[in-house]
């Protein structure tokens, strides 16, 4: 866990994990007293706003492994569906735990099911890490059933989503949805196909979130270099039976 956070004016963050002891960086010593001040000053004199961490500086540490979901589709899953505070969660092919990880902290209850034990193994550590109650992770493949019951909404991340409809069926709630993603165009394009069989589903939209950061330095504004292009699409299906 992450204790404090300190910023400098141009925006370079670091991460304090314990602040009882003094924090060594590139820009010298912050004395462990100054770290429960607003202001601190490096040895070299260096000026640092310190804050206290809230849910996504912690979000950010979690170890990984696998390739995560931006946070650009996770807002967007978010959003779509309108899960909250009451919401019932399912999620399959956990990874290192982004994606359940975010939704556990806005929902109500949050399942996430992994095959792989490395993984498992890894989700394990980093819900420990964040302190959440509310998330729990099963060592199982989610085409085989789903043991949970009048859910709000099922993430699939699975190379073939498609085997994972039947159990999502009889796991969600009439008007919850299925949100799965993928990399490529085939896995979309199966996953639709089988869906628009099922009289139970209607399939709402395939979309791809783009993300381009600007750089803004007086007058001079640009887009950055690097940008977040392609991660994956994002295909929307609601229950309505």
């Amino acid at each position: 866990m992450i204790d404090k956070i300190l910023y400098t004016k141009d925006g370079k963050k670091f991460s304090v994990r314990d602040s009882a002891k003094d924090y060594h960086c590139q820009f010298g010593v912050v004395k462990a007293e100054d770290l429960r001040k607003s202001k601190a000053i490096t040895n070299t004199n260096k000026e640092f706003s310190v804050i206290d961490p809230s849910f996504i500086d912690q979000h950010e540490k979690i170890q990984r492994s696998a390739q995560v979901i931006p946070l650009k589709d996770i807002g967007t899953i978010i959003t779509k569906t309108g899960i909250g505070k009451n919401s019932k969660i399912v999620d399959a092919g956990a990874g290192s735990g982004s994606l359940s990880l975010m939704l556990a902290n806005i929902t109500k209850q949050v399942t996430t099911y992994e095959i792989r034990e490395d993984f498992y193994k890894l989700v394990k550590k980093n819900i420990e890490k964040l302190g959440l109650k509310n998330i729990s992770i099963k060592n199982k493949d989610i085409t085989k059933g789903i043991d949970e019951k009048n859910v709000d909404l099922i993430t699939l991340d699975l190379p073939s989503p498609w085997d994972a409809i039947e159990p999502a069926k009889k796991a969600l709630k009439s008007g919850g949805f299925v949100v799965s993603y993928s990399p490529t165009i085939p896995q979309v394009m199966d996953f639709v196909a089988a869906i628009k069989k099922e009289d139970e589903f209607l399939y709402l939209e395939t979309i791809e979130i783009i993300e381009r950061q600007w750089e803004i330095n007086e007058r001079k504004v640009r887009p950055r270099s690097q940008q977040i292009g392609h991660s994956g699409f994002l295909s929307f299906v609601r229950k309505i039976k």
